[in-house]
């Protein structure tokens, strides 16, 4: 946005969810022939079921109303969201031929709702990383000819580990393209009872982040494609915090966590992003001051129980926050990260 021939300051929220209502009237009609399924509940509400076997929702109504969300945008002071979906919206469990057609026709979707909206909204797609090679190929297509900016992704794959899954193909593509990828908990920690005291989303998303993130890392996923633009929500769970545990492995048991690595754990974290959703200052100075405001973008989580509702105040909240870092972080990482998107 310029004025006067000059860029104006912007904030960009990197961690926003939607569900287009073109993409549910979609799901209501032929998703039965993806295997996605529209159900309604007895108190009327409406939920997916994927491969007759995963039921999400029922969703927030926020999620398809756009005059909400730039109500919330401007109270919150936030100009351009990046917009992905619920990470369950993935849909990972469908075979891999309705997983790549779903992933198409969502991809369609999302491109015409954010050029409809070209100063509001910026699209992350999604792939069906069931089938890594059709995922590479869908990324490309999404990033080259639609324009989106990268692409949601969830911490596992149906279950699979996400350094199991065989994902090099998508990882490669990614690598080329250097579009953002943002790296979002899914079913977390599953087999492990968390349905009490909201511990699913309180400790549990975070962990399950930490625990992928782990893998990938571990595994020489940014050793082996070093261009990744990788960005972990929720302030990247619980491992900027234990990295140095991480650290310490390395140096005592370097046959193990050292194996496919060239260089110690955190020298391959800083290079991450991570958004700000940590919810007090002190968290986002802590993770500030361990890989530096150039890594750290803004992330809401909307339209969520614990979403940030006023990010931009929150950033400014943490002592002693230079005008420059404030800016990297509001508005300067972002634009770093499309200006070096491969389209």
């Amino acid at each position: 946005m310029t004025q006067n021939g000059e860029l104006l300051a912007m904030t960009f929220d990197v961690h926003a969810h939607i569900v287009p209502t073109e993409l549910m009237e979609f799901l209501r009609v032929d998703g039965p022939s993806l295997g996605l399924e529209i159900i309604t509940t007895a108190e009327g509400k409406e939920k997916l079921r994927v491969a007759g076997r995963q039921e999400l929702g029922p969703f927030p109504p926020v999620l398809f109303d756009l005059d909400a969300r730039f109500a919330a945008m401007d109270e919150g002071g936030v100009d351009v969201q990046l917009v992905g979906h619920r990470t369950e919206f993935s849909a990972y469990a469908l075979p891999s031929d309705e997983g790549a057609r779903y992933a198409r026709v969502f991809n369609r979707i999302l491109a015409d709702l954010v050029a409809a909206h070209p100063t509001r909204l910026i699209g992350l797609g999604t792939v069906p990383l069931q089938d890594p090679r059709r995922a590479a190929e869908e990324l490309v297509y999404l990033v080259q000819d639609l324009g989106l900016a990268g692409v949601e992704i969830a911490t596992h794959v149906d279950g699979t580990p996400i350094d199991q899954a065989g994902l090099d193909p998508f990882w490669d593509a990614a690598n080329e393209l250097r579009c953002l990828v943002l790296f979002h908990p899914n079913d977390p920690l599953r087999g492990l009872d968390l349905g009490r005291y909201f511990m699913d989303n309180l400790v549990g998303r975070p962990a399950e982040s930490t625990v992928a993130i782990g893998y990938l890392l571990l595994s020489g996923v940014f050793e082996r494609f070093p261009d990744l633009v990788l960005c972990m929500v929720h302030g990247g769970g619980y491992m900027p915090y234990q990295i140095g545990r991480w650290e310490k492995g390395y140096k005592v048991v370097p046959q193990l966590v050292g194996a496919n690595l060239s260089r110690p754990p955190l020298e391959y974290v800083k290079k991450l992003y991570f958004d700000s959703l940590v919810h007090i200052p002190e968290a986002l100075a802590f993770l500030l001051e361990l890989v530096g405001p150039d890594q750290v973008v803004v992330g809401t989580d909307y339209p969520y129980e614990m979403a940030e509702r006023t990010p931009v105040r929150f950033i400014d909240s943490v002592p002693g926050l230079t005008p420059a870092a404030r800016s990297a972080i509001l508005e300067g990482n972002v634009r770093r990260i499309l200006d070096g998107v491969r389209r």
